[in-house]
């Protein structure tokens, strides 16, 4: 596999991003586990896994090898059939709490978005704070676009294509196991 550019906004340079391996869903699950203080977010993330709705994954290791975050992209559909867009939505990102306010968020975010775009993505969306997430592009008049069961400031789209700046309202829905979070 062919290493990844460093992204910027990292003030470690050992802090290495790398997609995620099968191998690393136990240190995730704790990572995740520790930074929400429940079980939710990690049981998401393993439930987006198995059901196959994952299309990005990356995570952020220390020169030591350990993992001090996460992110996580799934699919979202359209309601519509033959809906042409490929849409993700961003959720959860995950960084050990000893190591916030490092980069390593912002890292990820732009690490997966730009591995997203390659990979011919149309749109990602996510819910999220708005001073963080608009540095990224994101932005919540886009998302109006694409209408879920979230709505206002914070949730927010950012768009690869013409196409997915263009689109029409349609309506999205998130994969099956965010239903278990209400």
């Amino acid at each position: 596999m062919a290493e990844m550019e460093e992204p910027r906004f990292l003030k470690d340079p050992e802090i290495r991003i790398r997609p995620f391996v099968q191998g690393d869903a136990e240190a995730v699950g704790t990572l995740v586990r520790d930074v929400f203080e429940r079980d939710m977010e990690a049981q998401l993330v393993h439930d987006l896994r198995r059901c196959k709705a994952m299309v990005l994954e990356l995570v952020a290791e220390d020169a030591a090898g350990e993992l001090v975050g996460h992110i996580a992209f799934s699919r979202m559909t359209g309601c519509q059939v033959g809906h042409p867009l490929q849409i993700s939505c961003l959720a959860p990102v995950s960084v050990a709490k000893q190591r916030q306010m490092q980069g390593i968020g912002a890292a990820l975010i732009q690490s997966g978005l730009d591995q997203l775009q390659g990979l011919g993505e149309d749109v990602v969306t996510v819910l999220g704070a708005p001073e963080y997430y608009t540095r990224f592009g994101f932005d919540s008049e886009l998302a109006k676009k694409y209408q879920g069961p979230y709505s206002g400031k914070v949730y927010m789209a950012v768009a690869f294509t013409r196409e997915a700046q263009l689109e029409n309202a349609c309506q999205v829905t998130y994969a099956t196991p965010f239903q278990a979070l209400g």
